[in-house]
């Protein structure tokens, strides 16, 4: 798959924007793990033209991380221009607007999804920003406003009709947030409109290798970006990588995460300070799929996620990794 010149490979497997998620250390991690395209979190164009520190940081890619895209929202032409050709200057390899972030504090503002309710400044916004950089610009959005407003197959001719070089459908409605199940049926049928030749990429609900690998057969996107069942879990480009190339799924030890996870730690930690890197971190370790199914967890977790330290949270990473560990493995020995 390629996004303008920059060439992916087959079936590409992407890191999605996620707000709060998707830092420089994760967006790296990901990547080393085999994720083959990394998007920044979003940011907003207001806050980029009003020089916010916090926003400008967020727009610093590191070599390790490339390919990398960043993403940007806003509600108006003018400063959508212009954060786009500041984000330019970072020198991304893809711009990306986002059309689908569906949080109430955007959505009814009029960005991310509720760009929806109004596809003509929508489609002003792309032609604008696409016009106004010298890098391809994609975008990510929804099927709709709501169920009744499934607008995506005749939207997306419109947007490629923009200039984009991409798109990225999220499946499911704003109004649906990430409730229900992603319905993918919507993707399939603007991946096989013969109007349509840019790439398209899925998004939604894609938890495993297997899915993955199925929903690639199934719906033949160009390819798929994974959100949220990479938080606490950037080995599962690993797997998704290797499945794709031989079917197999790789054996990566509790230690091997752990270790990428206390990595996580440390970085949010140098990146910004202890209590905040911390307080930052804390998403991950809730939603680590590495400590689920463990016996007797609950007061460890909830340990875990009160820690207040570097010390005091390594120390009970510690043990869970000297003590409660070995007892899994004795247990499967058994």
């Amino acid at each position: 798959m390629k996004i303008g010149s920059i060439d992916l490979g087959p079936r590409p497997v992407m890191l999605a924007p996620m707000e709060d998620v998707t830092d420089v250390s994760f967006r790296q991690i990901c990547r080393e793990q085999g994720a083959d395209m990394v998007y920044t979190e979003f940011v907003s164009a207001d806050a980029v033209i009003r020089n916010i520190d916090s926003t400008l940081r967020k727009m610093v890619i590191n070599p390790g991380e490339r390919p990398a895209a960043i993403q940007i929202y806003g509600r108006e032409v003018g400063p959508m221009v212009e954060a786009a050709r500041i984000a330019e200057q970072a020198k991304p390899e893809v711009l990306d607007i986002n059309f689908g972030c569906p949080v109430k504090k955007v959505a009814h503002k009029g960005a991310g999804a509720g760009m929806l309710r109004n596809s003509p400044l929508m489609l002003e916004i792309t032609r604008e920003v696409v016009k106004a950089v010298n890098l391809p610009v994609t975008v990510k959005t929804r099927l709709g406003w709501d169920c009744n407003n499934k607008i995506i197959v005749e939207l997306a001719e419109q947007l490629q009709d923009c200039g984009i070089q991409a798109l990225t459908i999220h499946g499911r409605t704003r109004s649906q947030m990430y409730n229900g199940e992603a319905d993918w049926t919507l993707i399939g049928e603007v991946k096989n409109n013969p109007r349509m030749t840019i790439p398209i990429i899925g998004n939604g609900d894609i938890t495993s290798a297997e899915k993955l690998a199925e929903y690639y057969d199934r719906y033949g996107v160009d390819g798929i970006m994974v959100g949220r069942a990479s938080i606490g879990a950037p080995w599962i480009f690993r797997e998704m990588k290797q499945y794709l190339a031989d079917g197999t799924i790789p054996e990566i030890t509790r230690h091997e995460k752990m270790a990428l996870l206390r990595r996580q730690i440390d970085e949010s930690i140098d990146r910004i300070d202890e209590y905040r890197g911390i307080l930052h971190i804390r998403r991950h370790l809730a939603a680590t799929p590495l400590f689920k199914g463990i016996r007797n967890f609950r007061e460890t977790r909830i340990a875990m996620l009160r820690a207040n330290t570097k010390a005091e949270l390594t120390a009970i990473l510690d043990h869970i990794e000297n003590d409660i560990f070995p007892s899994l493995e004795e247990t499967i020995e058994k």
